[in-house]
C-alpha cells in the first residue's frame, strides 16, 4: 500500500472561518471529554441563568442567539431535569428564571471542570495571547 499523501490544503489555511472552525472543534472535543454533563450551549444557559438570577426567558433567548421557540425547548429539558425553575415575574405576562438547588449544585462543578478546561486549552498560549485571543474574537463578533 501506497504510503498516504498530505492533501494540499489550498487557500483553507488562510481562511478565518477554516481556522475558527478547526479550533472551536479542538475546544469542543476538550469541552465534552472534560465537562460532558451537558452541550457547551445548556452549559452557558445555565451560567448565564446563574449571573441574571430571574432573567426572562425572552432576554436569555437574545443573548445566546436562539429563537423564542427553541429556547422554550431548552428550558423544558433544563426544567425536566430539576436543573432551572420559572418564576411569575411582577408584569405576570413575563416568567423569571433561576437555577434550583440541583442546578446551583451542578453549576458549581461544571465551573470548576470549565477552569481546568481553559487551562488545558490555552496552555499553548501566554496569558497575554489569551488575552489577546479574547479581545480579536469580541472584535470579529462585533461585541
Amino acid at each position: 500500500m501506497p504510503p498516504k499523501q498530505s492533501l494540499r490544503l489550498g487557500p483553507l489555511p488562510a481562511l478565518l472561518g477554516y481556522r475558527l472552525r478547526l479550533a472551536q472543534q479542538a475546544v469542543f472535543r476538550d469541552f465534552g471529554a472534560t465537562v460532558s454533563d451537558l452541550s457547551p450551549g445548556r452549559v452557558g444557559i445555565l451560567l448565564l441563568i446563574e449571573a441574571n438570577p430571574e432573567v426572562t426567558q425572552s432576554r436569555l433567548a437574545q443573548a445566546v442567539g436562539l429563537d423564542r421557540s427553541t429556547m422554550v425547548g431548552v428550558l423544558h429539558a433544563l426544567e425536566a431535569q430539576g436543573l432551572v425553575e420559572r418564576r411569575r415575574g411582577a408584569d405576570r405576562r413575563t416568567n423569571g428564571l433561576l437555577l434550583t438547588p440541583s442546578g446551583r449544585v451542578l453549576v458549581a462543578g461544571l465551573k470548576r471542570r470549565i477552569r481546568a478546561h481553559e487551562r488545558r486549552v490555552a496552555s499553548r498560549l501566554t496569558a497575554e495571547e489569551r488575552g489577546q485571543l479574547l479581545r480579536l474574537l469580541a472584535k470579529l463578533a462585533g461585541k
